[in-house]
């Protein structure tokens, strides 16, 4: 099988454990002078193939609009070329890294009008320090709940768009072609080889690095943000799983999350503990492009995967706190 991304933080460890799992693969990855953008030197690399997990992708938030042309263009674009060159050479199955982003905010339960889903914070809601939402009907406070792969989709960035047109695209592909793709919405990765400090990094690698350089993580809003930390093995696992699930025809799309949700500054506390400071630092910033909570169902991928998370909240922030950085 082809795995796209192998040099990057998650595609690493995806290929360690399809190798370990007795897979015969090969890496495609920019590092190497590749780029899924070439349809001739994707085509060369796809003989003989019959899978293809997709990790390449431009990731995070970004800084701002300037980023819009890179993002459509290696992760829409990218994959456009990555599925048209799968068909051409009949490769017949796509395990696609999707995430949690496509949801947009998560679940929420209004006490008079039930399961609602609010839409954008407002920047002057936010600046003013209230950063819950509120029930889109009533305007009352609501509830967090888990969000499952059923939701509607609502994305709040560029990248967030761009990981839709990618499952989109998969969809599209299987239905003219037969084959079968399963896309794998990632919540909140983390663990070995996350990259350093870049605007572009996730959070756990923001804070983390922060405290390497021995200053105190900065936690935006008033840290309560509720998200999913899943470990970066426990990722390269569910890829694993993914080959074999999937029908012929269509794309199914599963939540890989550990299941137990956790605040923002839970995280940064549990970091600076393990390194022994130091203490986080809430200031209220914000971004427009951020969402409150986003907690996942992790029931789909128990059921039909056969895939639960392994490593837990604690022990894996107790390996981060230490881990080597990419």
């Amino acid at each position: 099988m082809l795995i796209t991304g192998t040099a990057g933080f998650i595609g690493s460890h995806v290929a360690e454990a399809l190798e370990t799992a007795g897979h015969d693969i090969s890496g495609f990855d920019l590092r190497n002078g590749d780029d899924v953008r070439d349809a001739d030197r994707l085509e060369r690399a796809l003989r003989g193939v019959d899978a293809v997990v997709h990790q390449a992708a431009k990731v995070g938030l970004g800084v701002n609009i300037a980023d819009m042309p890179d993002y459509v263009s290696i992760n829409a674009y990218g994959t456009a070329v990555v599925l048209a060159a799968m068909a051409r050479c009949r490769v017949a199955r796509l395990v696609l890294a999707s995430s949690m982003v496509v949801y947009g905010e998560g679940a929420y339960d209004c006490a008079a009008h039930g399961r609602v889903r609010p839409g954008p914070r407002a920047e002057r809601d936010l600046a003013a320090g209230f950063f819950e939402p509120r029930c889109p009907r009533c305007a009352a406070a609501l509830t967090s709940a888990a969000i499952g792969e059923d939701a509607p989709a609502d994305p709040r960035s560029v990248y967030a768009t761009t990981k839709l047109t990618q499952e989109h695209l998969a969809a599209s592909w299987a239905r003219e072609t037969g084959g079968t793709a399963v896309a794998l919405r990632y919540h909140n990765v983390y663990g070995p080889r996350m990259p350093r400090d870049t605007p572009y990094s996730g959070v756990a690698a923001i804070f983390r690095s922060a405290l390497e350089a021995g200053r105190a993580p900065t936690v935006f809003e008033d840290g309560g943000q509720r998200r999913d930390f899943v470990h970066v093995r426990d990722v390269a696992r569910a890829n694993a799983a993914a080959l074999d699930a999937g029908v012929p025809g269509a794309l199914t799309a599963y939540n890989i999350a550990s299941g137990e949700p956790h605040t923002v500054g839970e995280l940064a506390a549990a970091l600076a503990a393990e390194r022994g400071g130091p203490e986080p630092v809430t200031t209220g910033e914000y971004r427009l492009g951020d969402v409150r909570h986003i907690v996942a169902s992790p029931d789909r991928a128990a059921e039909e995967l056969g895939f639960r998370a392994g490593i837990g909240f604690a022990a894996g922030m107790r390996e981060l706190a230490t881990a080597p950085l990419g």
